[in-house]
């Protein structure tokens, strides 16, 4: 697992060890910058299941300028905490451990809002639905900003929750991401 592109293209990131976290692949990790970016001139992100931080670093490699991780492991919160240090992006990140309930809820009364959320829930319990209900009866995410929801092909996303609406949908084997838009600003 390394950064594919951008100011870290190349760096090695550590994998949460075991078998509770499941890191996106390079392949997948390249497909989801390429249909969202592929870099940026700032902005936010959140990574909320951070597992080993390579969504949330990929973002911060192609230019974002800060990026909030949240994972409840505590095994994760270590190896998001070695990965940013070792991409010195430690000026750049907020490291959370927290379920993602408990981070929005938080995250909503710090009056924060997002370019671009990452959502890539272990696949067995998969929350996104209600996760993306919530960010939109909330202003956590802005305006035309971006959900990336990264899950089981087995899982059907609707075309539209709340102001999101479904603008990209693609397969890489075993895996699917979707990409939402926040319609509110369109």
């Amino acid at each position: 697992m390394r950064v594919v592109a951008g100011s870290c293209k190349g760096r090695p990131l550590k994998a949460v060890p075991g078998n509770t976290t499941r890191p996106t692949t390079d392949k997948v990790k390249e497909a989801i910058f390429n249909m969202i970016g592929p870099y940026f001139d700032g902005g936010t992100g959140l990574d909320l299941f951070a597992g080993s931080a390579g969504l949330g670093i990929e973002a911060l490699s192609r230019g974002l300028d800060q990026v909030i991780f949240i994972d409840r492991d505590a095994k994760a919160i270590s190896i998001i905490h070695e990965n940013i240090k070792n991409c010195r992006f430690e000026e750049k990140s907020e490291v959370f451990r927290n379920d993602a309930d408990r981070a929005i809820k938080a995250l909503i009364k710090r009056g924060i809002q997002f370019d671009y959320v990452f959502l890539d829930p272990p696949y067995k319990r998969q929350q996104l639905f209600q996760l993306m209900e919530k960010m939109s009866e909330s202003s956590l995410v802005k305006p035309n900003g971006i959900i990336v929801c990264e899950h089981s092909t087995d899982v059907g996303l609707p075309q539209t929750v709340g102001s999101f609406i479904q603008k990209k949908y693609e397969q890489y084997g075993i895996t699917a991401v979707t990409i939402f838009l926040n319609s509110i600003g369109e």
